[in-house]
């Protein structure tokens, strides 16, 4: 069973910035596949970004790229998403995920 412990989420203005993080337990990401998913209010779940488990190699939405960037920190056992330029349609719920697992979600709210 993984585990994650997902925090970071809040309100922002317009323009701001958030990080978000998820610290996995009972496992090791190195070993998956992993990154951030997103669920807008009405909406689908969507992909964000991700990270090859093969090479490391990153991989983002187009609308993510540029503005989103997908990191993790090994000696944590963490995932990060840091978001820039945040937009009122980036409002959601954000899910880290590793393999076929997934966290329990952390709100994002981009309003003024």
């Amino acid at each position: 069973q993984l585990e994650f412990v997902q925090s970071g989420g809040g309100l922002v203005q317009p323009g701001g910035s958030l990080t978000l993080s998820c610290t996995g337990s009972g496992f090791n990401f190195d070993y998956f596949a992993v990154g951030w998913l997103r669920q807008a209010p009405g909406k689908e779940r969507e992909k964000v970004s991700c990270i090859s488990s093969v090479d490391g190699s990153t991989n983002y939405m187009n609308f993510a790229e540029g503005r989103f960037t997908i990191s993790r920190d090994r000696t944590k056992n963490t995932l990060y998403l840091q978001m820039t330029s945040l937009k009122p349609e980036d409002t959601a719920v954000y899910y880290c995920n590793a393999g076929t697992s997934w966290g329990n979600g952390t709100l994002v709210t981009v309003s003024s």
